[in-house]
């Protein structure tokens, strides 16, 4: 882990998370000496007050509901807002923290982790530095920006553009000539990629991020 040494000046965080219980917890708790949070829900929220006044990092949850953080740095893009990014979250996947790095985040962290260790992501990402979880410090040395290669093999692209379609686990078998077990496994598979638990939000997140692949 990188470490910073504080400053006098006071650090400016926006908190976007869908759950109220959590950042109001965490922004009240962690507001005293040297740090402010305030807090949001959404991402469209969070651009507004972006736009209204500073803040030094954004702290950002992956999933927001019917929102993803994927889009918040193209949406801040487009907006004029440019604030480094640290994603907070419960869970995410190898794949999709690869790909929010590639996008430009400053840092992802653990909900699991202490609030002591959160301030400390924090005041490594202000400083410039690359914040990660200890699960996924292997990619500190991965190279941001770097061409994407595509997310899906042509099987699994198949068997999505099905599911997108509505078709049942049998029906799909039975197009591609396949069993029943097989078509599930590929399912699993396609979850584990987007980091998603369910068939609706797979076809939700195909839509929202991976129309291209399709």
């Amino acid at each position: 882990m990188s470490t910073t040494t504080t400053t006098a000046t006071t650090i400016r965080a926006l908190l976007i998370d869908d759950h109220a219980l959590f950042r109001e917890s965490v922004a009240s708790v962690l507001t005293g000496p040297g740090l402010e949070v305030e807090h949001c829900s959404n991402i469209r929220d969070g651009l507004r007050l972006l736009t209204e006044r500073h803040f030094d990092v954004v702290l950002l949850d992956h999933d927001l509901g019917v929102e993803r953080a994927s889009l918040f740095l193209p949406a801040a893009h487009d907006a004029g807002v440019e604030v480094r990014v640290l994603v907070v979250t419960a869970w995410i996947s190898e794949n999709e923290a690869r790909r929010l790095l590639r996008q430009g985040v400053s840092g992802i962290f653990l909900k699991q982790e202490p609030l002591e260790e959160l301030k400390e992501a924090i005041r490594t990402t202000v400083a410039g530095g690359l914040y990660l979880d200890k699960s996924f410090a292997r990619m500190s040395g991965e190279s941001r920006g770097q061409k994407e290669t595509p997310l899906f093999n042509e099987r699994q692209r198949r068997v999505l553009r099905f599911v997108l379609e509505g078709l049942s686990n049998k029906e799909i078998a039975w197009r591609l000539q396949i069993s029943e077990s097989y078509v599930k496994a590929i399912l699993q598979s396609l979850f584990k990629k987007t980091g998603v638990r369910t068939r609706g939000q797979l076809v939700r997140v195909a839509f929202e991020q991976y129309e291209a692949e399709l």
